[in-house]
C-alpha cells in the first residue's frame, strides 16, 4: 500500500544519522585509549558523552577499574544503569581525566561551543578540575568560526533574568529563555543547577576569546558555552575512522 511506503526524505534524514552515531562510537571508542585503571573520570553530558559511558562500561565489565564523575543527572543515571561506579565532585580534589562531547569545535586551537545539552556549568566546572580534557566530536562538529546563526547557551540566575537578556543583547545578540522540552503548559528550561538558560544567537563572526569574557563579565551570567584553551585532544570521528588533533 502507498501508505506504507518510506518517505524518500525520511529515509535520508536516517541513513545521515545513523552515519553520524557511527562517527561518533567511531570517536567514543579511540577515547578510550586515555583510560587506565585507577583513574577519576569526568563524564560529560549529552549523546556522544553517552556513547562514551557505554563503551566504558564494557571495559569496567572486562576488569577496568575506574570511578567517574557525572556533569549531569542524566550521564549519571546511565552510569549508575551500567555498573560504573560514581563518586561526588566535591569529594576529590581533581580528576585524571575528562571526556566530553562538543557543540562546535575549531581547529587548531580546539575552542568549543559546548551546554545545548543544559550542562555546561557542571561541564566546565568538571573540565577545569580535570589534568587532561578530552572532547570527542564527528566531522559535523568542526566549524570555520564559533556561533555563528547557532545558539551560545549562557546559564543566568533567576532572579532578574530579563535584565539579563536585555544586557546580553546589547552585546549585538538574539536571546531567547530556553523553553523546557515537553513542558505543559510551557515552561522555562532548568539547569541541574537550579538555573534558566538563555540561547544567544550572533548573526556575524565574533572573537571568540573577547566574547567570553564580555559574556561572564554581564551582570547575572553564571557562566556560558564558550570553552576556550581548556581543550587537550579531540578525537574526530569520520568515514575514514577516528582522528586525534591535539590544540596547538
Amino acid at each position: 500500500m502507498q501508505g506504507d511506503a518510506m518517505d524518500p526524505a525520511s529515509g535520508g534524514a536516517a541513513a545521515r544519522q545513523a552515519e553520524q552515531d557511527g562517527w561518533k562510537r567511531a570517536a567514543a571508542d579511540a577515547a578510550l585509549a586515555e583510560v587506565a585503571s585507577g583513574m577519576t573520570l569526568g563524564l560529560g553530558t549529552g549523546s556522544t558523552a553517552d556513547l562514551f559511558v557505554r563503551a566504558l562500561a564494557e571495559r569496567t565489565r572486562q576488569g577496568l577499574s575506574v570511578t567517574g564523575v557525572a556533569t549531569s543527572e542524566r550521564t549519571a543515571s546511565l552510569a549508575r544503569a551500567l555498573g560504573i561506579p560514581l563518586v561526588d565532585f566535591d569529594a576529590v580534589d581533581h580528576l585524571d581525566v575528562s571526556f566530553d562531547g562538543a557543540d562546535e569545535v575549531t581547529l587548531p586551537g580546539l575552542s568549543l561551543v559546548k551546554g545545548r545539552g543544559g550542562a555546561l556549568l557542571h561541564e566546565k566546572l568538571v573540565a577545569l578540575a580535570s589534568r587532561r580534557r578530552i572532547i570527542l566530536a564527528d566531522d559535523t562538529k568542526i566549524v570555520a568560526a564559533l556561533g555563528v546563526g547557532t545558539i551560545i547557551p549562557t546559564e543566568v540566575t533567576m532572579f532578574g533574568w530579563r535584565h539579563t537578556a536585555a544586557r546580553l543583547a546589547a552585546l549585538g545578540c538574539q536571546v531567547t529563555l530556553r523553553p523546557a522540552a515537553g513542558a505543559q503548559p510551557p515552561a522555562p528550561f532548568i539547569s541541574d543547577s537550579g538555573n534558566y538558560t538563555l540561547d544567544l544567537v550572533f548573526a556575524t563572526p565574533q572573537n571568540p576569546t573577547q566574547l567570553a569574557i564580555a559574556i561572564k563579565a554581564t551582570p547575572g551570567v553564571i557562566d556560558h558555552g564558550l570553552f576556550i584553551g581548556v581543550t587537550d585532544r579531540v578525537y574526530i570521528g569520520g568515514p575514514g575512522g577516528a582522528r586525534a588533533a591535539d590544540r596547538q
